[in-house]
């Protein structure tokens, strides 16, 4: 028998019932340093992002200094230290994206979104970041909202590409 998926709880949950999440995960790889990433990655899946309480709580778990929880966090662009915006729009700029347009590409969401880079809409829709490659090199330039990605995109198709999202 297939047992159904069950939908994420997270925002029902007081903050001490996804940290205590938190450190059944933590407890689970044993308290290991190795294992600091994965925590990162299912302490930001519960909050949606890495606010300071979380990070210190994290630390002190693990019995590691805050700064390399911070370092880690802040090293990977995955991490977020604010809140996102329900939609993650990411421009490529590796080298053919950015040379086929993909800075054009970046003034055009920040024009249009009202927003800069590593920032989010007011009305909490739409993040924007910029990635060095997304192995999308032959489609450039090219970006990706949440995991679907948008080829040959040039500044004119920007709104287009934003209506399906609103």
């Amino acid at each position: 028998m297939i047992k159904e998926a069950q939908a994420c709880l997270c925002s029902q949950e007081t903050d001490e019932e996804k940290l205590a999440r938190i450190a059944q995960i933590i407890e689970e790889h044993n308290y290991a340093k190795d294992s600091l990433i994965q925590v990162l990655h299912y302490a930001q899946g519960i909050f949606g992002y890495l606010p300071l309480d979380v990070q210190k709580f994290i630390a002190k778990k693990m019995s590691l200094p805050l700064s390399e929880i911070y370092g880690v966090a802040t090293f990977y662009s995955f991490f977020s230290l604010h809140p996102r915006g329900e939609y993650t729009i990411r421009v490529c700029l590796g080298t053919a994206c950015y040379v086929r347009g993909g800075k054009k590409i970046i003034d055009k969401l920040k024009d249009v979104l009202k927003i800069d880079v590593g920032e989010t809409t007011p009305d909490m829709k739409f993040s924007l970041d910029v990635m060095r490659c997304i192995g999308a090199c032959g489609l450039a330039p090219a970006i990706t909202i949440n995991d679907k990605v948008f080829k040959q995109v040039n500044p004119d198709r920007i709104e287009k590409i934003l209506e399906k999202y609103y």
